[in-house]
């Protein structure tokens, strides 16, 4: 069976070069495990699971605390149960000291680099900042390191680390208990940046404080890296162990405490009025107001030098954080379904009203509820969202969330923007899924920030996409990934926290999506988070590393996606898939009454040749003496003669029924021909239109590219005639230019836009009363 092409529908073809078919073959569909992956072991599985011997340390703190509200300072004591699970004898003890990351001559600051022009630039907070740094006395003072005897124990302090060495060495199965006593000044929060920190309101005099990374933290040790002991210089953050914490607050008597844990001694510190709002906020459909704004604003307007002592207890947690203040209003509402059973709370100054009490404690419920089925249900008994300095930070059962209404300066009125609200409320939905992850699927943030933070965006979209219809995220979305990895910016997810060039793109974007591409159109949703829920159960309260989260991602989905990984996660890669040529063949009938009517209608197409238009005025010879014409100047090639005809059915006859009927196949065979610009393969979606008025929707694997990854082509047989053909049509795959996506080609529309530059720095605050932008590069932690 013949095929003939019908040049009138054939695109433009982009040009490839031998150069490009020469190329050194690169297998992208090769394996993970021959060259990324560790090998699987008794600790962790080739599935993906925890294995039959798998390991944690135990870490349990008693703590006391003194705020001093008046230097804005702490002086602490803690007694640390550390427990040694591993097969492992250990003769020392890293801890993290993690306030030491503010001091001057710490390797954060000291490695922090500029240049001239920026410098030139700078906003007057960054110079307080940076003036600030060079006077504030930051960093801990330890006071006192000693075994349960009282004896001092030899310790050696590294910058943002501090070696404890052990008189005995600590054996598999034992323990060994210790003390550290210290002293810290708190740093102010807008100033000098952070997770933590307090914030002055200057027109009432009063303080509000969120106290994180604030102890002498056991640092991570586990089988895959060991002790995790990389100086904390800023972006990766922290490894941690589980532990049960007992942890007594003291602070000025008219302070409202929040915290990781449950409060153990109501009695000393909360009213009986408010005990009451807290039974009633176990039973109410919304928030009850524990402290009022009225009652929040009484206790600002005098100090007191009387203390009370908060007491709290957590289990199975990885970290403890609080907040106090006698600013805080207070509201909390109980939220109940399956194994959840949890107290849903908000503590906010009066600045933070209205959008506050609308929205935290909502926000708090609806992510558990989303994150549950996702994931797993939510432990705890507490979840907390608290509002101060911190544009957004996460701890066990308690967050840091920032936007705030604005204040006109001239009205002194309140509002809030689109912005804000849906600033706070993602916000909130990130920090609070942080509980999830990575406070309870316990990673290792100082090596791989994208395993919590890309891992909980992803989670973020899902959940604010159930928040209401067209919900305005930032990330998530394939199309909003594309710019940066079209950019010279980018570096591979694999990429040590530290070394990251564009952070939230990289840790919080790419990965982000890359899993919402991996359940919308690679694995598909049901698959998907079958898959994703079985990482999670399987390593909540344990700590997974990236092999970890492939390998059960695979495993639970029975989808091999080594190849998307490795371009995704390990390459900079990007995608840009081009229609290069469409070519339509027909069948060749072979009859010559039909054959040579389609070849003359094919060369009509053909334009006339610039001699021949030229030549109108020409008197040709055979005009002047017409005996010079013949039988073929009466005829055409496309005239049919009866040799054509007997040559024909001489044909037919050596044919059987079923060979004739092929002659007659009045089908559309399509070729397609596509490149892989980018180099990151990716299935091949298209939309086919077709001159009837139908369409049809096309989803070709990812393999096709497996022994082709640079060129390939394929072949569509259609009863229909296609009129246009759409790549990724619905955007799902972060093509990055969409131009060379259609057949015919089309303009790609834009605007040019005129403006003025602002280079006036804005404030946090007033940054989030701008109008919503939805590729804004803030990030929450």
């Amino acid at each position: 069976m013949k095929l003939s092409h019908l040049v009138g529908f054939a695109v433009a073809t982009l040009s490839i070069s031998a150069a490009a078919n020469s190329q050194a073959f690169e297998d992208k569909f090769r394996q993970l495990n021959d060259d990324k992956f560790r090998s699987p072991n008794v600790y962790r599985t080739a599935s993906g699971a925890p294995g039959h011997e798998y390991w944690q340390q135990q870490v349990d703190y008693d703590i006391q605390i003194t705020l001093n509200d008046e230097q804005q300072s702490v002086s602490a004591r803690s007694t640390i149960t550390y427990t040694n699970n591993s097969p492992d004898t250990l003769r020392y003890l890293w801890v993290q000291l993690d306030q030491n990351r503010f001091k001057k001559d710490s390797i954060g600051p000291k490695t922090r680099a500029t240049s001239s022009d920026k410098l030139a630039r700078t906003s007057f907070s960054q110079m307080e900042s940076m003036l600030t740094q060079q006077e504030f006395p930051a960093g801990y003072t330890i006071t006192d390191v000693s075994d349960q005897r009282g004896e001092p124990m030899a310790y050696t302090i590294n910058d943002t680390m501090m070696r404890i060495d052990l008189e005995q060495p600590l054996a598999h199965g034992d323990s060994v208990s210790f003390n550290i006593g210290w002293q810290n000044n708190i740093i102010e929060a807008d100033v000098l940046g952070g997770r933590g920190g307090y914030e002055y309101f200057e027109e009432d005099g009063n303080y509000l404080y969120e106290m994180a990374q604030w102890f002498p933290r056991m640092a991570a040790y586990y089988d895959v890296e060991g002790w995790q002991n990389k100086q904390f210089i800023g972006n990766g953050e922290f490894a941690l162990e589980f532990g049960d914490y007992t942890v007594a607050i003291t602070v000025p008597a008219d302070h409202i405490v929040a915290s990781t844990g449950v409060l153990q001694n109501p009695d000393d510190v909360l009213t009986e009025q408010q005990r009451e709002r807290l039974e009633q906020a176990e039973s109410a459909d919304k928030p009850v107001k524990i402290v009022t704004e009225e009652e929040a604003l009484e206790n600002q307007k005098e100090g007191t030098d009387e203390t009370k002592t908060w007491v709290y207890k957590a289990e199975k947690v990885r970290d403890f954080a609080w907040a106090s203040s006698r600013k805080f209003i207070w509201d909390a509402q109980r939220y109940q379904k399956g194994d959840t059973d949890v107290l849903a709370m908000s503590y906010y100054p009066e600045e933070g009203n209205p959008l506050w009490e609308r929205y935290s404690t909502a926000s708090i419920i609806h992510t558990i509820d989303a994150y549950n089925d996702y994931s797993f249900d939510y432990p705890y008994p507490v979840a907390i969202s608290v509002n101060g300095p911190v544009g957004g930070m996460e701890y066990p059962m308690l967050t840091f969330n920032g936007p705030r209404p604005y204040v006109d300066e001239e009205s002194g009125e309140k509002y809030y923007s689109k912005r804000t609200k849906y600033g706070l409320i993602s916000v909130i939905i990130h920090e609070i899924g942080h509980i999830y992850f990575p406070m309870i699927v316990n990673t290792d943030e100082r090596q791989w920030t994208w395993m919590d933070e890309g891992i909980n965006t992803y989670l973020q979209f899902l959940a604010e996409q159930r928040w209401e219809p067209d919900y305005p995220s930032w990330r998530g979305d394939a199309r909003d990934i594309t710019s940066y990895m079209a950019s010279d910016n980018q570096m591979p997810i694999m990429t040590n926290s530290e070394s990251i060039l564009q952070f939230g793109n990289n840790a919080y974007g790419k990965p982000a999506t890359a899993l919402n591409i991996l359940r919308e159109t690679i694995v598909g949703r049901e698959l998907f988070d079958f898959a994703f829920r079985q990482y999670a159960q399987r390593w909540k309260f344990k700590r997974p590393t990236p092999e970890d989260l492939f390998r059960t991602l695979e495993d639970a989905s029975g989808v091999d996606l080594d190849w998307f990984f490795r371009g995704w996660f390990y390459t900079t890669d990007h995608v840009d898939i081009s229609l290069d040529k469409v070519n339509l063949l027909t069948v060749n009938t072979q009859d010559p009454e039909i054959e040579k009517a389609w070849q003359e209608q094919v060369d009509d197409l053909d334009p006339e040749s610039i001699t021949a238009m030229r030549n109108q005025d020409v008197v040709y010879k055979i005009h002047q003496q017409e005996d010079l014409q013949d039988f073929y100047n009466e005829n055409d090639e496309y005239t049919v003669t009866n040799a054509d005809r007997n040559k024909y059915q001489k044909l037919l006859n050596g044919l059987n029924q079923e060979q004739q009927e092929m002659l007659k196949n009045g089908s559309n065979f399509y070729v397609i021909d596509y490149s892989n610009h980018g180099g990151l393969v990716m299935p091949i979606l298209m939309d086919l239109h077709y001159e009837d008025g139908s369409k049809e929707h096309v989803r070709i694997p990812a393999e096709i590219w497996r022994r082709s990854p640079q060129q390939v082509s394929k072949l569509f047989i259609r009863d229909k005639t296609i009129k246009e053909i759409v790549l990724d049509p619905y955007w799902e795959t972060a093509d990055v230019d969409v131009s060379n996506n259609f057949w015919p080609a089309r303009p790609v529309p834009s605007r040019i836009e005129l403006f003025k530059r602002d280079d006036n720095d804005k404030s946090m605050m007033e940054d989030y009363n701008q109008p919503l932008k939805t590729d804004d590069a803030e990030d929450a932690s």
